[in-house]
């Protein structure tokens, strides 16, 4: 049965009236669990319109009555930015939801999205108390989405505040992509009162966040809000300036006159499966079909000019949370089926949790412990039938999943038209080809030392860059350790 928002509001006000004013450790841990409100997944398997609802007031202050405000907070080290949980939590258990958004500002400018993409449960929620208490981690404090709640209250009643930035240094930053990693070296180093310029090769600054997560996981108002705010506080941004195309990047420093860079333009070039069939009409990275549906909005046919191959029966490749978005994004096109392809077992899939079990609502079909051999075309050179081999799992890998292992003999074709690849992004080469003095390991992301350095002088780098496919708040905090550095170093200069 779906609880509607309306039914987990009365239920959570009802326990919220009984909560005594001051409570022990063991009364706190009594309080239920709050779920996140969700649209019924018949209504939104064909809506690009946000799944989750957000918690409501009522649930937001219960929740966060649910921390133990333990001395050690756990939290605190398991969040890659460090936001002081404990501190903006205690604020929201009262109801002071301003207050609690001002805690988590001190740390981090994008509470919205990172109450929505990041993956809290590996995160700031694994190693909380509360969970460990009652030896469940889906039942620790739901950090995420008490963050997220704060937020859109404040974007709601107009009340999001645009940081003081410091006197002007005469110092000149130069960001090159517009990802959550840039987007907090440029807040960062904008406070600071440094000149900062963002450089966007796309047409719309937001980077992953605008090309890459679907409208029903983070609507693009929130993200144009956060690039607003970053324009509010005097950031420049330009938009289609490709660096190592517009301008080579040592010419940023040598002939721009910029005394630092950072790099923070992701990891966009797509993994392929290199089986046959994959060069068939039909087939696409997972980076291509959701650009052009996110970032170019294919999905609103009535109004978007952008071309979308046009799919009945779909097979997604991967397990990760890009062929969640990938599957979910193929059903509000309209495909009648939809089936994720992965070899290992779903115990074993890197995706959130929450994304699977919302995939499996809307009814797209997981086929695990399979995995693509070939694609197979019709006479016209489009995409007919996926090969599939079954795998079982054998002893774990260097990443402590079981491995697969294929069974001889157990092949199966699976009648599709259109071939989605999710299975990770490589670093564009165009930087390290243009820039031969910048270190890269053996899969072409830039080395850097722990405050984000590259081996060439003045030039700083993170997030999916140096990280390959990572999570927004690791870049976040990958962002926010470059720009100390950039700061400390331009201090010291005259």
């Amino acid at each position: 049965m779906h609880a509607t928002r309306e039914e987990l509001d009365t239920q959570a006000r009802t326990v919220l009236a009984t909560l005594k004013p001051t409570l022990t450790p063991k009364e706190r841990l009594t309080i239920p669990p709050q779920p996140m409100p969700s649209r019924d997944p018949v209504e939104r398997r064909k809506s690009m319109a946000e799944v989750a609802e957000g918690y409501t007031p009522a649930q937001a202050q219960l929740e966060a009555n649910r921390c133990l405000q333990c001395k050690n907070a756990p939290c605190i080290a398991g969040c890659p930015v460090h936001i002081d949980i404990p501190g903006f939590l205690a604020k929201a258990a009262q109801g002071d939801f301003k207050g609690a958004l001002g805690v988590i500002q001190q740390s981090s400018l994008l509470p919205a999205i990172c109450g929505r993409v990041c993956p809290q449960e590996v995160q700031c929620q694994a190693p909380c108390t509360v969970g460990k208490s009652l030896k469940s981690l889906e039942k620790a404090v739901s950090i995420g989405r008490v963050e997220r709640f704060v937020a859109d209250l404040a974007r709601s009643e107009n009340s999001v505040s645009v940081p003081d930035c410091a006197p002007p240094t005469g110092k000149r930053v130069a960001v090159v992509g517009s990802g959550p990693a840039s987007v907090s070296v440029a807040a960062d180093l904008r406070r600071w009162g440094h000149d900062v310029t963002i450089l966007e090769a796309f047409h719309k600054p937001g980077g992953v966040l605008v090309y890459g997560i679907p409208e029903f996981r983070l609507p693009k108002a929130i993200v144009a809000q956060e690039i607003d705010n970053l324009k509010a506080m005097g950031v420049q941004i330009q938009t289609n300036f490709l660096v190592g195309r517009t301008r080579k990047l040592k010419d940023l420093i040598d002939k721009d006159g910029y005394d630092a860079v950072f790099i923070g333009s992701g990891a966009g070039l797509p993994k392929f499966m290199h089986i046959d069939g994959e060069n068939l009409v039909g087939v696409f990275s997972a980076n291509e079909y959701l650009t052009r549906c996110n970032l170019m909005k294919a999905y609103d046919a009535d109004r978007s000019a952008t071309p979308i191959y046009q799919s009945q029966r779909v097979a997604v490749l991967g397990g990760g949370n890009v062929a969640m978005d990938a599957a979910r994004s193929a059903l509000r096109l309209d495909a009648q089926e939809v089936s994720i392809i992965y070899r290992r077992s779903e115990q074993e899939m890197p995706a959130r949790r929450e994304e699977v079990e919302h995939a499996k609502e809307e009814g797209v079909r997981f086929l695990t412990l399979h995995n693509a051999q070939r694609i197979l075309g019709d006479e016209k050179g489009r995409v007919k039938n996926v090969e599939l081999l079954a795998y079982e799992l054998g002893a774990p890998d260097a990443s402590g999943r079981r491995s697969p292992v294929p069974i001889t003999g157990s092949e199966s074709l699976l009648e599709v038209d259109t071939v989605i690849v999710a299975i990770g992004n490589d670093s564009n080469p165009l930087l390290r080809q243009t820039t031969p003095e910048l270190e890269v390991n053996k899969n072409g992301n830039f080395v850097v030392d722990d405050e984000g350095r590259t081996s060439l002088d003045r030039v700083w780098a993170g997030g999916d860059i140096v990280l390959g496919a990572a999570t927004v708040i690791l870049a976040m905090g990958q962002g926010r350790a470059a720009a100390a550095s950039i700061h400390r170093r331009l201090s010291t200069e005259a």
